[in-house]
């Protein structure tokens, strides 16, 4: 029996991602779909993935939680899902909650699902949060030499401008942007902080915005307390990322224009300083896909006992 799905917070980029994720998953049937600018309206009229007769609805938290599907996963903004939780723990305990906001990203009593690297610890866990975009890409981009790094990571971060959203900004006003890089949040930025806190590592992020609509490249600067040779950093990565479908690693560097509408994150360009204690490493991501809605299909999958590709084209 195909398990039912909801999605609340469907007008935004990931939304629309997640929709024609789940409505061509084997196993799964979208329930619906919560969007209230777009209430009453057919949902194939916006998204071509998607054939059947569903319109948008605009349920609130009680109404959403009161539709007894089997998951519901929040693709709001920051500080919007814990109404939606809060109806959710009260009205219908046992449905599995993806958030793919910030918003549970630090509370130990959510199951933090970057599945490449903490999939041993999901034991049945109802509450899930998704990992942050650029997060997931810099922990990729590190993890393997966490037991060697010596002081702060420092990742040098690009994006295009749908990491902004929909809501109109300088961040993604395509004209702004127009033959130009734009740094925000340069300290203390909640990925900074979300990876900081999921490594047990120091890292300093710097994040930009580019002209591009989807794509992300990260630029890791590793200290390391040992001196390394090429070979042996790369072996780390192959060994670590060989079973993972959705981590393929590369002597050379990445290029962010051919990681779009890809649902994997791409790791190479591995570089030593003379002395062979800093290593540099590129990864790329499309931060739609594995920074968020494949991430969040990923979680699913594994929540309900079902191969964690399923879904996912590979």
């Amino acid at each position: 029996m195909a398990r039912r799905i909801g999605i609340v917070g469907a007008r935004g980029y990931v939304g629309s991602e997640l929709i024609r994720l789940v409505s061509a998953h084997p196993q799964f049937e979208l329930a619906f779909v919560s969007s209230r600018e777009r209430e009453g309206q057919l949902l194939r009229d916006h998204e071509p993935g998607h054939a059947g007769d569903l319109s948008y609805v605009a349920y609130g938290p009680e109404a959403a939680a009161g539709q007894g599907v089997d998951a519901i996963v929040l693709a709001l903004p920051n500080n919007k899902a814990a109404p939606f939780v809060a109806a959710i723990d009260a009205l219908a305990p046992d449905t599995l909650v993806i958030d793919l906001s910030a918003d549970y990203r630090f509370d130990d009593d959510w199951y933090y699902g970057l599945p490449e690297l903490t999939r041993e610890r999901y034991a049945g866990q109802r509450r899930i949060s998704n990992p942050g975009c650029y997060a997931t890409a810099m922990q990729l981009a590190v993890a393997p030499m966490r037991d060697v790094l010596a002081g702060p990571v420092q990742c040098f971060g690009v994006s295009g401008y749908s990491g902004a959203g929909t809501t109109p900004s300088d961040k993604n006003d395509p004209d702004k942007l127009r033959d130009n890089l734009m740094p925000y949040a340069l300290t203390g930025h909640v990925h900074e902080r979300e990876v900081t806190r999921q490594l047990g590592h120091a890292v300093e992020f710097m994040p930009h915005v580019a002209p591009h609509f989807r794509g992300l490249t990260i630029t890791a600067n590793l200290h390391l307390d040992r001196a390394f040779t090429r070979e042996e950093a790369v072996s780390r990565y192959r060994q670590r990322y060989a079973a993972e479908p959705l981590v393929r690693v590369a002597d050379e560097a990445p290029w962010v224009s051919a990681i779009a509408n890809a649902h994997h994150v791409d790791i190479g360009g591995f570089t030593l300083a003379d002395d062979g204690r800093r290593l540099v490493v590129v990864a790329t991501e499309d931060n739609l896909l594995k920074g968020a809605a494949t991430q969040a299909l990923q979680n699913l999958n594994l929540a309900f006992g079902l191969e964690e590709t399923a879904g996912i084209p590979l």
